[in-house]
């Protein structure tokens, strides 16, 4: 047999609201009140949690290349550094940290730039560096690290992918690698909550 108690306030023995529901709302405790939860125990939210603060990182993915990637042309080619994350509410923002290694150039004509875009998706949010331009024909461009920090703003719950592209004129530039056995590209995701 189910038993089946109907209240609307549970008092302790002083006769202090310890529950109270009043038009939908349970209203657990009073101000200045602690509410422990035991070593163990388990709270699960199927709903909506609000007002617990916002700024929270939720979770952080972590991307990493040692593949180099060159390109011989003005238009903008995908790199090997990339990253997946699905946020898990709408209003949640993505906090991006890229840092793009080893670009070079040899036998560089004047004038020539480097370009190296941040993308989610097909997308554009971020130019890392739109001016890696060079004045000497007979001195290869070098940069050890480019690198950025950007909080994007997806609406999404959908996975998404983050990654870099790169355009370097008329010569052969690499990304990647910042030289023989040097330092990987990285991309670190990290979605903070509203």
């Amino acid at each position: 047999m189910t038993a089946i108690l109907k209240v609307d306030t549970i008092q302790d023995t002083a006769g202090n609201n310890i529950i109270n529901e009043s038009s939908n709302t349970i209203t657990i405790g009073a101000s200045g009140d602690t509410i422990s939860i035991p070593s163990g125990a388990t709270i699960t939210n199927s709903g909506t949690a609000n007002n617990f603060g916002g700024g929270k990182v939720l979770q952080v993915v972590f991307g990493s290349t040692s593949t180099e990637t060159r390109n011989n042309s003005n238009t903008l080619a995908d790199t090997t550094l990339t990253a997946n994350i699905t946020p898990s509410a709408t209003n949640s923002k993505v906090l991006v940290i890229v840092m793009q290694n080893g670009c070079d150039k040899t036998n560089a004509n004047a004038g020539n730039q480097m370009i190296i875009k941040l993308l989610r998706g097909s997308t554009q949010i971020s130019t890392l560096t739109n001016n890696g331009g060079y004045s000497n024909s007979s001195i290869p461009l070098s940069f050890g690290t480019v690198g950025g920090c950007l909080l994007d703003e997806p609406s999404s719950t959908s996975q998404l992918t983050y990654k870099t592209q790169f355009s370097c004129g008329n010569n052969t530039a690499g990304v990647g690698v910042q030289g023989t056995g040097g330092e990987n590209s990285h991309i670190t995701l990290m979605e903070i909550g509203a």
